[in-house]
């Protein structure tokens, strides 16, 4: 299943085509997206059981981000032992968790406008949470997940790096700097969920490259872990990290610039395409 959404209203693609869940279910779920996370097994079966009628045609540039205002965004440093080492840092012994601010989330098209400093680009594999986790055992944790979706880590690296304590919450809050999308993704869509590719382009040159299974920590083992300390509630939203290949670990560096497009995707999924401008 593909959950969207449409001009700010719950939708379920099928065949390419939006289906309207208020208006197909009588009014039993409401149009708002992030408020389906707290029935999403209600949902999941209300889908599985109903004839949906058939969807309409629809603007890719209307969709929003799948989780518009989760009450937790977590993201994972480091999660990737190439990224580690591009980065100057040693594979973590424990997955290293920060958060981005939940106003920086936006829909997967559209523009950003770049703040002084040096940006830099992140594709990243973005779990949603469907069911309240709270000491989940690692072997248990898909049964705890919405789905999945593509997100860029968007991160301004002089504000990241200055001062004795990094700033990396706040330099990779800014407007725009966290869009997620095009839909969400059931796991049971996926052949295996543990394997799918991610990439990202900037005007069609393939910066980075990698494979979900490639984390140090996978998404079971983050569910595990984050779990065992705080509950993860439904519709939260956590960005699993990043491959090698970002602008700050390359020699000569290289930043985002006017008038680039960066595309991120991941296999079975969609891509997001963002296009930056001066502030």
């Amino acid at each position: 299943m593909r959950i969207a959404n449409l001009s700010g209203r719950l939708s379920v693609i099928v065949d390419d085509r939006a289906v309207d869940v208020a208006d197909a279910s009588n009014g039993r779920f409401s149009p708002d997206v992030q408020d389906v996370y707290e029935r999403f097994d209600e949902f999941r079966s209300w889908v599985a059981s109903t004839s949906l009628p058939r969807g309409r045609e629809f603007d890719l540039t209307d969709l929003g981000p799948p989780a518009p205002q989760p009450r937790q965004l977590l993201a994972i440093g480091l999660n990737y032992s190439e990224h580690a080492r591009e980065s100057g840092f040693a594979a973590p012994p424990s997955p290293a968790v920060f958060t981005k601010f939940v106003t920086s989330i936006t829909g997967p098209y559209g523009q950003v406008e770049l703040p002084e400093g040096k940006v830099d680009w992140e594709v990243e594999l973005v779990v949603v949470i469907g069911r309240r986790a709270h000491q989940v055992a690692e072997a248990e944790a898909w049964s705890h997940i919405a789905g999945l979706t593509v997100g860029q880590d968007i991160s301004e690296r002089v504000l990241q790096m200055v001062g004795s304590v990094p700033q990396f919450s706040l330099a990779k809050s800014y407007p725009g700097f966290t869009p997620m999308g095009p839909w969400l993704v059931t796991p049971d869509e996926f052949d295996n969920p543990d394997d799918l590719e991610l990439r990202c382009e900037i005007d069609g040159e393939q910066v980075q490259k990698g494979r979900s299974s490639e984390l140090i920590f996978s998404v079971p083992a983050l569910i595990e872990k984050l779990s065992a300390v705080l509950p993860l509630l439904p519709g939260d939203v956590i960005f699993t990290g990043t491959p090698a290949g970002v602008g700050m670990g390359r020699s000569p560096q290289r930043f985002l610039q006017p008038g680039e497009v960066l595309t991120s995707s991941i296999e079975g999924v969609g891509e997001l395409r963002q296009t930056f401008v001066r502030r």
